[in-house]
């Protein structure tokens, strides 16, 4: 038995906050000091995250071209994306902890998703 409860309507109401802390957050907490890069991949990441946030087919979504299912596989690859830039790009300190916290969150995000029901057969 699954044990996903992070259902489609909540995962669209998470959207638009984590775009927002994606965005501010790097500012707030002054990250950059080990890479420059650590302050701006996330705030790229929160303005495509809400682009692809009003874009995509769900509740919240504004203008519904991007298929959900989609939409949750680029979530995945940001989330395996964050937990390997430490890595890549050199991260240290509290750079390096950031990313690791949101990948892990994403990823787990993604695997408590729990699926739509199948439609029932008449």
């Amino acid at each position: 038995m699954p044990i996903g409860f992070v259902t489609k309507p909540i995962h669209s109401w998470l959207d638009y906050p984590v775009a927002a802390l994606l965005i501010i957050l790097p500012f707030a907490l002054v990250l950059g000091e080990s890479n420059p890069a650590a302050l701006w991949l996330s705030v790229a990441t929160g303005i495509a995250a809400l682009i692809l946030t009003i874009f995509t087919d769900h509740q919240t979504g504004l203008i519904r071209v991007v298929p959900y299912r989609v939409h949750m596989a680029v979530d995945l690859v940001v989330g395996l994306s964050f937990l390997a830039a430490p890595f890549v790009f050199g991260f240290a300190g509290l750079d390096a902890a950031f990313y690791w916290l949101n990948g892990l969150a994403v990823v787990a995000v993604i695997s408590l998703h729990k699926p739509d029901a199948a439609p029932r057969a008449a």
